[in-house]
């Protein structure tokens, strides 16, 4: 039975438990406390008659930090990963496209003969859905399997966070915040994730100016068609020795161009649209330390790539299905894709490109990758052209630059041509796929609009002041 003393040494043994455990919780802190100091101390003071300590991550601050070697490493260290990406891709690129569209693509259409299928639906099943599906599988893959894991690897080591410190000057200047560098740098990867890695922007107004700016990153979905017209037109004004390296060049230009329209661009959101005051960028550079590589292959594969592969995927089904159509429904004699060039022509040849071009990107917005098989096919469908390709309607690639050259002559192209489709590749509408995440992210439909808009009237306004100077000079 419990009495009123009993209780009061219950009461008392309890004080003094409770007394006892803040008491050691106190020494633990302290001694913790202490231990870290003695641990900082040991790595930054110097004491009388000791020689200075060598430490591994002053030393790397003091390299890449550098307001003289921090942005040429920078710019060294991005260049390298492109580089890796880009050359790494070709070959399972060409593997993926040799199964899926040359050996593949021949086999489901004869088993859709054998299947006794009408024309009509194994043309849009085949020739468009699954095409538009293989050609975004073959070419997205490779590149963002190859470039979520080396950015993942930077970030996991910590140079990621000393990028944003020596973009941080630059960004501010612009209105923008520091931590934009890393969501610019992941749209280099692919604009959908570079979009959603604007999170870590707690501002609101800097993550839409983040979000909107990060188009100007060329993806990779972007890097073929900048590759393939910078090989074919730039790099033969060149001598034969020095092609790869002008070629090369211009599109590293194009790159950079794209960075410079992002610090352009958030300036001016800063000081109209998205007014405000720049928020404090409180920054704390982590330790250097070894890559996680399993955690690393599963966040940048399975959070990163295959996310967005199925998204593009999917935004892919309906473009195939549409560019079918348009190639093999006629009206009064020709399709609805020539009618559709016809009446683009005009406006597109006096801003230096032409109607193959803007219906291409028109009905290949789902999907950057698609961009030049709908070139291919609506050229040799404009141009009239028989034995290319594998009929009306039908996206596809060559192998060879002579016979790809021998297409654009056909379809009338020039050096302007070129130039302004490099332009207008790099500063125009996002992908369905980065439409859809803008609208995710911000829940905005206004927004996605200004995100979707802006470009494509920047990229139109660019060709014609570039087509208006080359005819003043030519």
């Amino acid at each position: 039975m419990e009495t009123p003393n009993n209780r009061q040494h219950i009461l008392d043994e309890a004080s003094t438990l409770r007394w006892e455990i803040g008491e050691n919780l106190h020494d633990t802190l302290l001694e913790s406390i202490y231990q870290d100091a003695a641990r900082v101390s040991d790595r930054v003071v110097t004491r009388v008659g000791e020689k200075p300590r060598f430490d591994w991550d002053r030393t790397l601050d003091r390299v890449l930090t550098s307001r003289w070697l921090g942005f040429p490493l920078m710019l060294v260290m991005l260049t390298v990963v492109f580089w890796v990406t880009i050359s790494g891709a070709n070959v399972p690129s060409g593997l993926l496209a040799e199964l899926l569209i040359d050996t593949f693509h021949p086999g489901l259409k004869a088993l859709a003969s054998n299947a006794g299928l009408p024309w009509w639906l194994d043309g849009l099943l085949i020739d468009g859905v699954y095409l538009a599906m293989a050609w975004v599988i073959s070419v997205m893959l490779p590149p963002m399997a190859i470039f979520f894991p080396l950015f993942t690897l930077l970030e996991d080591f910590g140079y990621l966070p000393r990028v944003a410190f020596n973009l941080d000057s630059i960004f501010r200047r612009a209105g923008a915040h520091g931590k934009q560098a890393l969501s610019m740098a992941m749209g280099f990867g692919c604009n959908a994730a570079g979009v959603i890695a604007a999170r870590v922007i707690d501002s609101p107004r800097e993550r839409l100016i983040a979000i909107i700016t990060n188009n100007f990153a060329l993806c990779n979905g972007r890097w073929p068609t900048q590759i393939l017209i910078a090989t074919i037109f730039i790099g033969a004004l060149a001598p034969p020795a020095l092609a790869g390296l002008v070629s090369a060049g211009a599109v590293v230009a194009i790159a950079l161009l794209g960075i410079l329209l992002t610090f352009a661009i958030s300036w001016a959101l800063s000081r109209t649209m998205l007014r405000g005051e720049v928020s404090a960028f409180s920054l704390e550079l982590p330790p250097y330390r070894p890559p996680r590589i399993l955690r690393t292959l599963y966040t940048s594969l399975i959070d990163r790539t295959i996310f967005v592969l199925w998204r593009a995927v999917v935004f892919a089904v309906p473009a195939g299905a549409f560019i079918w159509l348009i190639g093999n429904i006629k009206i009064s004699q020709m399709s609805i894709a020539e009618h559709a060039i016809g009446f683009l022509d005009p406006f597109s040849l006096f801003i230096g490109l032409n109607g193959v071009i803007l219906l291409a990107y028109i009905i290949a917005i789902p999907a950057n990758e698609i961009v030049i098989p709908t070139i291919l096919m609506l050229t040799v469908l404009s141009a009239r052209m028989t034995g290319i390709g594998e009929g009306s309607g039908v996206m596809f690639e060559l192998d060879d630059l002579a016979a790809t050259m021998n297409i654009f002559n056909a379809g009338g192209w020039t050096l302007l041509t070129a130039i302004n489709l490099m332009l207008f590749s790099l500063i125009h509408n996002p992908c369905s796929t980065t439409i859809y995440t803008i609208y995710k992210e911000t829940g905005s439909v206004k927004w996605t609009l200004v995100s979707s808009l802006l470009p494509v009237v920047m990229g139109l306004g660019v060709c014609f002041l570039v087509a208006q100077l080359w005819r003043i000079l030519g």
